[in-house]
C-alpha cells in the first residue's frame, strides 16, 4: 500500500527506472540491476531414497539447520549477462567489496555504471567509505550512479527476475547443505544462462505505467 502523499515519490522514482530500461545499450554507461537474497542452508539428517520406477525420491522430513547464506546477483538485461557471489553476510562491507568488483574487475572500460538497487540502508555511496581508503572510495562513487527503485517498488528491479529463475531453475526445493555448493551450483546455473545469453523480456514503459498505473499519479488540480 502506497500513502497518498508519497505516490509522487512513488512515480517519480518508477519512471526514472523505466526510462533508464528504455536507453540503448551503451558499453561506456551500463545498466546493471543488482540485488540480494538470503538462503537458508539445509542438510539432510539421512541420505535421501532415490526414485524407483512408479514412484519419485524421498526425502525424510527432518533436516539441519546450518545457518544462513546470500546471494548477491547483477544483472545486465540489455546483454544477457549476469554474476551471482554467496556470501556469508550482507552488510556494507560485502556490498562495497561486491560493487568494487563490478566496477575495476568486470567494467574496468566503462565510465559510469548505472546501478539499478533497492532502498536498503547500504546500498549508498557511504559503503565505500567504511571500507576503502578515502581516494579509491570516491573513485568508486564517482563511476557508480545510484538509480533507486521507489519504496514499495522493488519489483522494477530486473535483478529481482533474475533471482526468481535463480531459484526456480537451480535451487527449486532442493536443501543445500553449504556455502561451497551453494556456490557451485549458482555458477554452473549463470554460466549456462551467460552462454545463452538470457534476458529478461521487459516490455513495461514509462508510457504504460501513465495508463495502466494512472490511479496511483497524483490528481493535479488546475
Amino acid at each position: 500500500m502506497i500513502p497518498p502523499k508519497e505516490s509522487a515519490r512513488f512515480v517519480w522514482r518508477m519512471e526514472e527506472v523505466l526510462d533508464l530500461y528504455e536507453e540503448p545499450y551503451d558499453e561506456k554507461r551500463p545498466v546493471v540491476c543488482f540485488d540480494e537474497r538470503p538462503c537458508q542452508l539445509l542438510a539432510e539428517v539421512r541420505e535421501p531414497l532415490p526414485p524407483v520406477a512408479g514412484r519419485p525420491e524421498r526425502r525424510d522430513h527432518e533436516y539441519e539447520r546450518r545457518g544462513t547464506a546470500h546471494l548477491f546477483v547483477a544483472f545486465e538485461p540489455l546483454t544477457g549477462w549476469r554474476g551471482v557471489e554467496v556470501r556469508e553476510r550482507r552488510r556494507g562491507r560485502e556490498f562495497a567489496e561486491s560493487i568494487r568488483y563490478l566496477a575495476e574487475d568486470l567494467y574496468p572500460k566503462a565510465e559510469k555504471i548505472r546501478l539499478v538497487v533497492d532502498n536498503l540502508n547500504i546500498h549508498t555511496p557511504a559503503s565505500f567509505y567504511e571500507v576503502f581508503d578515502a581516494e579509491q572510495a570516491r573513485a568508486l562513487a564517482r563511476r557508480i550512479e545510484f538509480c533507486y527503485t521507489p519504496v514499495h517498488g522493488s519489483w522494477l528491479n530486473m535483478a529481482e527476475i533474475e533471482i526468481s529463475v535463480l531459484v526456480r531453475q537451480c535451487l527449486g526445493k532442493r536443501r543445500v547443505p553449504d556455502a561451497q555448493t551453494l556456490r557451485k551450483e549458482a555458477r554452473a546455473w549463470y554460466e549456462a544462462r551467460n552462454q545463452q545469453q538470457a534476458s529478461a523480456d521487459w516490455r513495461f514503459t514509462t508510457a504504460d505505467a501513465r495508463t495502466k498505473l494512472r490511479k496511483l499519479y497524483p490528481s493535479v488540480e488546475p
